[in-house]
């Protein structure tokens, strides 16, 4: 619990008094490598806060899954758009490695918001991170070539694509794992 309070000490220098509030609604849970987290048709119940491992988002398909999103340790994600309206998830979230997550539920996020007063404000700079992660992927799809993308996703995280299957990074840049491959040839 004290890489989440780190965060929200250095993020938000949230108080001794709201952190009580928070952390006392927060759980603790582990999830094993390519464990489904939410499936089509279920309802994200929580905002979740990784203290270790990699998530996906995927849109499945019979030939190949579309991955449109990965979430890191250190940072909030959900199924955001399910979350927010309670409404059924039309994609799966799924862990890449052994994961380790924080979560508060939506009901008890709407208690923190009311009971504190940097409930509003975590609640916020969650939405804005997760608004500003999707909005930068859009406008990369528009205005980069695959092969910047892919560069791109290396240089902001070195460390943890390793860990990432190649078919995975290969549907997130909008390719074929075999056009990954000739990337990855033409780049080394």
């Amino acid at each position: 619990m004290q890489q989440i309070h780190r965060y929200f000490q250095t993020h938000f220098n949230i108080s001794d008094h709201d952190w009580e509030i928070f952390s006392s609604r927060l759980t603790r849970k582990q999830f094993p490598k390519k464990k489904a987290l939410l499936s089509i048709g279920e309802t994200e119940k929580n905002l979740s806060f990784i203290e270790e491992g990699i998530i996906r988002f995927y849109i499945p398909k019979e030939e190949n899954d579309l991955t449109f999103g990965f979430a890191f340790e250190n940072s909030f994600f959900s199924a955001y758009d399910s979350f927010l309206t309670q409404s059924p998830s039309t994609y799966v979230v799924e862990t890449i490695t052994d994961t380790a997550l924080w979560r508060v539920t939506y009901e008890d996020l709407q208690d923190i918001y009311s009971k504190s007063q940097i409930g509003n404000l975590i609640g916020r700079k969650a939405s804005e991170e997760l608004f500003l992660k999707k909005t930068k992927r859009e406008l990369s799809l528009l205005n980069d070539t695959a092969e910047d993308r892919y560069l791109k996703l290396f240089s902001e995280r070195p460390e943890v694509i390793r860990q990432i299957p190649l078919k995975y990074i290969a549907s997130y840049i909008g390719i074929t794992p075999q056009a990954l491959s000739r990337i990855r040839r033409r780049i080394t």
